[in-house]
């Protein structure tokens, strides 16, 4: 399913404009994304947490020469699923 999509099923599900949907659904992703940016986590009960975390700075290979390189630290966007989440997935 991508964006489009999801925007369909949102709009026929709460009886929105396609329009309304997508907006609410573009300012849902834009909060999630801004709070986690700055180290934040969100977390929605039953669904998920997005938080950010820290990789540390390793020695990688170029797969193509074999020789070394460093990979610098950064901060990677994160989700875990809820225990609802998972539920649903596993088909309980």
């Amino acid at each position: 399913m991508n964006k489009e999509e999801l925007v369909q099923e949102i709009s026929k599900k709460v009886g929105v404009t396609q329009k309304e949907a997508a907006e609410v659904l573009g300012a849902w992703i834009d909060t999630i994304q801004k709070t986690v940016s700055k180290g934040k986590k969100v977390t929605l009960v039953g669904f998920g947490t997005f938080e950010a975390r820290k990789r540390a700075a390793r020695i990688g290979r170029n797969p193509q020469t074999g020789k070394e390189l460093k990979i610098p630290a950064r901060t990677v966007p994160a989700f875990s699923a809820g225990k609802k989440f998972k539920t649903v997935v596993n088909g309980k």
